[in-house]
C-alpha cells in the first residue's frame, strides 16, 4: 500500500478546521454529544423499517419512527462501542455526525413488530444538517503531515480501531453554515470496531480483555512510533512520530472522570465495565505521554 501522501500545499488554519477544531476549555457534554438537545431516538419505540442490509460486519437498516424521523440503526457488537468513540473524538475536537445508543426499540415491518436489542442509532439524511459530498483517502488528503491527521490515527490506536478504512471517510457539507469552524468535515465515522482487540479477521469489538491485553506502544525507532496494532493498513502508522503522540495524548488527558463516565453511559455500559475500559485508555495515555 502507498504511504500517506498530501494532496496540495500545506492546510491554512481554515482548512485544518475541517478536520479538527480545538474544543476549548469548556468540557463537551459527551452524554447528549454532538446532537444537544436534538430530538433522540426513543427506547422501546416503533420504527417502521424502509430497508435493511446485511453485507457488512453489523446489520444496519433504515428506519422511521413515529414522528417521521427517518434514522440509520446498526445492531450487533459494534453498536455500543462506536457511540462511545464517536463521543471521544467529538471530545479531542474531530467532527462527528449525532449518534445514539438505544438499548430496546421495535422494529416493524408490513404492521408486525419485533423486539430487537441494542443498536446505534444515527439521524439520516437532512435531520443531520450534513450532506454528504463524498469520501476521502487516509493515503492522499490535504492534511498528511499534519498533527490533528497524524493524531487522529494515534487517537484510533488508543481506542484499539481495527478499520482504518476509507470506505469510513465521509466528507459531509454543512448546510446551516459553518458550525464547529468549518462549513465542510472530513469526517471518520462506523467507529464500531473499537475498544477490543485489533486483528485482520473479525476481530472482536467492545471486548475489555482483548482491549486490556493488547500492547499500545511497544517502541521507538529513529523517532517513529511502533504501535501495537495488529489489523490491517499498519503502513498508515508507520510515519507517526513522537511529538504525534505526545499532541494527541495530551488532549485526550483533558478529558474529565465526568465526560469518560458519560460517553460510556451514552454507549450503554455499566458501571464495573466502563471502569476498566477508562483505565486501559489511561494507561495508554501515560504511555504516550513519556515518550521522549
Amino acid at each position: 500500500m502507498p504511504s500517506p501522501k498530501r494532496s496540495g500545499p500545506p492546510p491554512s488554519a481554515a482548512k485544518l478546521a475541517e478536520l479538527w477544531v480545538d474544543p476549548g476549555s469548556q468540557p463537551r457534554n459527551l452524554f447528549n454529544g454532538v446532537g444537544g438537545g436534538a430530538p433522540k431516538p426513543a427506547v422501546d419505540g416503533r420504527y417502521t423499517v424502509t430497508s435493511r442490509d446485511t453485507t457488512g460486519f453489523s446489520i444496519s437498516y433504515h428506519v422511521r419512527d413515529e414522528n417521521g424521523r427517518e434514522w440509520s440503526a446498526k445492531i450487533g457488537p459494534e453498536a455500543q462501542p462506536e457511540v462511545v468513540a464517536s463521543r471521544v473524538l467529538w471530545a479531542v475536537g474531530y467532527h462527528q455526525p449525532p449518534t445514539y445508543f438505544v438499548e430496546r426499540w421495535i422494529a416493524v415491518t408490513n404492521g408486525h413488530g419485533q423486539v430487537l436489542g441494542g443498536a446505534r442509532f444515527r439521524p439520516h439524511g437532512s435531520a443531520l444538517g450534513l450532506r454528504p459530498a463524498g469520501s476521502w483517502s487516509w493515503q492522499r488528503d490535504p492534511f498528511v503531515g499534519t498533527h490533528p491527521y497524524s493524531g487522529l490515527i494515534v487517537l484510533l490506536m488508543i481506542l484499539n480501531d481495527s478499520d482504518l478504512n476509507n470506505r469510513q471517510n465521509e466528507i459531509y457539507d454543512v448546510l446551516d453554515g459553518p458550525r464547529e469552524g468549518a462549513s465542510r468535515w472530513y469526517v471518520v465515522k462506523d467507529l464500531g470496531a473499537s475498544l477490543g482487540e485489533s486483528g485482520r479477521v473479525d476481530p472482536r469489538r467492545g471486548y475489555i480483555e482483548g482491549f486490556e491485553r493488547e500492547p499500545f506502544i511497544t517502541g521507538v525507532e529513529d523517532g517513529l512510533v511502533r504501535f501495537g496494532f495488529r489489523g490491517r493498513r499498519y503502513h498508515l502508522l508507520e510515519h507517526i512520530t513522537v511529538d504525534d503522540v505526545r499532541w494527541t495524548c495530551e488532549r485526550v488527558r483533558r478529558i474529565t472522570d465526568g465526560q469518560w463516565r458519560d460517553a460510556f453511559r451514552a454507549g450503554g455500559y455499566d458501571d464495573e465495565l466502563t471502569t476498566r475500559f477508562i483505565a486501559r485508555i489511561k494507561q495508554k495515555v501515560d504511555q504516550g505521554l513519556a515518550l521522549k
